[in-house]
């Protein structure tokens, strides 16, 4: 199914880049355009619009939404792109968007977001409850989507259970329709009591890890590998903690793919390693759900 790609705009710098992104994932899918405004986004962001009431519906029409959908098209002329202004709360606009898109992108950070935040609340929000993929444009002060960023390389950490996972998938995809290699990272780690003694004369234990880490890539690389053979894969396994070491991987990245687990429950449903890569991350952030 041709299911468009989704972004959601707030009239925000991190907004305007995340309809670049956008644009350029639609383009390369070949699928339409989404622009989406939830009126009530500023109740989240603790921003407020500088005109009175009566013209508050003309502003969210004509200024944010269209200007949103104008830049699309100057960017990519000729795709299809539709708006919609919805009467509700971000994150519950978003969240029902995200069911119906191939992708949704959002920026890292609101109009109101305080300068010292590093993520929004809404696209945290989102990130962590949305039951499809979510692009979190974000990087060294969010300048690193757009066209420079097809160069760069696709990387994915591959999770403990690897097998027929959505992220790798998604990730193969992203650097097919890109042309560009994906590296696919597993971390490793000995925990304290097993290296605490006489770890240079056994070995055994950091072995034993690195390991179960290559065991783990290749679980998870074999079927989407044969689903994409023209993707040049890049193998690593890296001892560290997974924070660290995607952290450390997304310096030089096109975009950060890691896998997020929905468990039954309410409130953000992301793990540790996600909720940090969401936040430090070097590149824009694909949080994509695995089944349970």
């Amino acid at each position: 199914m041709n299911l468009p790609v989704i972004v959601g705009v707030d009239g925000s710098e991190s907004s305007l880049r995340a309809v670049d992104w956008a644009t350029d994932e639609a383009a390369l899918r070949g699928v339409p355009l989404r622009v989406v405004y939830a009126s009530l986004w500023e109740r989240y962001e603790h921003a407020v619009f500088a005109a009175g009431p009566g013209r508050t519906e003309q502003i969210l029409t004509d200024v944010l939404v269209v200007a949103a959908a104008k830049r699309a098209r100057g960017r990519v002329p000729g795709m299809e792109i539709a708006t919609e202004v919805v009467p509700e709360g971000p994150v519950p606009v978003l969240r029902r968007a995200a069911r119906g898109a191939s992708a949704l992108v959002v920026g890292s950070r609101g109009r109101g977001g305080a300068a010292e935040l590093l993520l929004g609340s809404v696209s945290l929000a989102v990130a962590g409850q949305a039951d499809g993929p979510v692009i979190v444009v974000r990087g060294d002060h969010d300048d690193r989507a757009g066209p420079p960023a097809r160069g760069r390389r696709i990387v994915v950490g591959v999770p403990d259970h690897a097998a027929d996972s959505a992220a790798v998938r998604f990730a193969f995809r992203e650097a097919a329709q890109r042309a560009v290699p994906l590296e696919a990272v597993r971390a490793w780690h000995c925990t304290a009591h097993e290296t605490a003694d006489h770890l240079l004369l056994a070995g055994e234990p950091a072995h034993v890890h690195e390991q179960s880490a290559v065991d783990a890539l290749e679980t998870g690389l074999h079927a989407p590998a044969e689903e994409y053979p023209a993707v040049e894969v890049r193998r690593r396994t890296v001892e560290g903690t997974a924070r660290t070491v995607l952290l450390d991987a997304s310096a030089d990245a096109a975009l950060l793919v890691v896998g997020a687990r929905r468990p039954h429950g309410i409130g953000l449903r992301i793990g540790r390693v996600t909720h940090a890569v969401l936040h430090h991350a070097a590149c824009p952030v694909a949080v994509v759900p695995e089944r349970a």
